[in-house]
């Protein structure tokens, strides 16, 4: 098991419900029994417009997981329209 975070950055014009669908899905992804905490930081203005958006609405996951659920959720993340950038980095000990 290592750390992993994942930042999501959404677009601004997303419902809360939609939002937490796909950190539901995730959630999945990564497996019930493993370490998994959310924290949202809300909306925050983008370095540089992405499709657009001058703003992007952040979400931190922070989790235990095996190596192979990294490729699911980056899968999980590509196909989903409603986020405008994620990255996925393996923490230090």
């Amino acid at each position: 098991m290592n750390d992993y975070e994942t930042m999501l950055v959404f677009r601004p014009d997303i419902e809360d419900e939609k939002r937490e669908a796909l950190i539901e899905r995730l959630k999945s992804v990564i497996g019930e029994g493993n370490q998994f905490s959310v924290d949202n930081w809300g909306l925050r203005k983008l370095a540089y417009e992405i499709n657009d958006y001058p703003e992007g609405y952040y979400s931190l996951l922070e989790f235990k997981s095996e190596p192979e659920a990294i490729k699911e959720i980056t899968r999980v993340c590509r196909i989903s329209d409603i986020l405008l950038r994620y990255m996925t980095i393996a923490k230090e000990d």
